[in-house]
């Protein structure tokens, strides 16, 4: 990871999901000329698919990871009423968590539909995923996971980018999140019901496995990001700023990517 810019900062641990976070005092500007004020992050990366269901069971998990951390709802996940209700109902009959989780996946997959139109979409609002039946990727996720936790399947949140497919370069235009649910003989699976809406042809390979064209950047909801005041997060992907204890939303941010063919890494900015 390479930093640099105008102003002096510390990098700080999540205790809560063991997330890294950058903290800048934007009130200890170094001089910058004529222009506005900025800060760059580089991260070089090697990327690659993975098949849990394929690959040796993981190790177990560490602190953070801990399954029964996954279990709780969150302010926009619920796990009763009409969440737990349709999820007994679809696999509630089933006894083993991957048959389970498989089902709610195919259920989610054919009845919610990537819709990006009117008000409600993108907050990761279970219960808007459950009754309009559409939504984008936080929602899809929102919705599997809110379900697994009803039927005591832990499940969690994972935001990152996504990089396009057929370009060696390029700006990203946001982000993109998907889920992961875990197995005690495997660990924790990723699924991406969303993706897996828009292309049908990947459906079986988003269910315990994800395509290299992502980065992940951020896990859970409700995060407390360390040295806020502000209420925690309802998930975390763009730049947060405060000042005087108020969120400060006049903040440009661009994410770059370019790929590096010799050793399938990647950089993002």
């Amino acid at each position: 990871m390479i930093l640099g810019g105008d102003w002096t900062y510390r990098i700080v641990d999540d205790p809560q999901f063991g997330n890294r976070f950058l903290i800048i005092d934007v009130n200890n500007v170094r001089p910058s000329g004529s222009r506005e004020a900025a800060f760059c992050v580089k991260f070089r990366v090697t990327r690659h698919a993975i098949q849990t269901l394929r690959e040796h069971p993981s190790a177990p998990p560490a602190a953070q990871d801990e399954p029964a951390r996954y279990l709780a709802a969150n302010r926009l996940i619920p796990i009763d009423g009409r969440i737990a209700a349709e999820a007994q109902r679809i696999a509630g009959h089933l006894r083993h968590p991957l048959n389970q989780a498989r089902i709610l996946y195919d259920n989610i997959v054919a009845t919610i539909h990537y819709d990006k139109s009117g008000t409600g979409w993108g907050r990761g609002d279970a219960l808007y995923a459950c009754d309009l039946r559409k939504g984008n990727c936080t929602d899809f996720h929102s919705l599997f996971i809110a379900q697994a936790r009803a039927l005591g399947i832990p499940a969690r949140f994972i935001m990152g980018l996504p990089l396009a497919e057929d370009e060696n370069q390029g700006v990203i235009a946001g982000y993109h999140c998907w889920g992961e649910f875990y197995l005690p003989d495997r660990g924790w699976c990723p699924i991406d019901a969303s993706e897996a809406g828009k292309f049908p042809q990947k459906k079986d390979q988003l269910f315990c496995g994800l395509d290299e064209h992502r980065v992940a950047f951020t896990t859970g909801r409700d995060i407390k990001l360390p040295g806020s005041t502000a209420e925690p997060m309802n998930y975390v992907i763009y730049p947060y700023v405060e000042i005087d204890g108020r969120a400060h939303d006049d903040v440009q941010t661009t994410f770059f990517f370019k790929n590096y063919p010799a050793d399938t890494s990647s950089q993002v900015l």
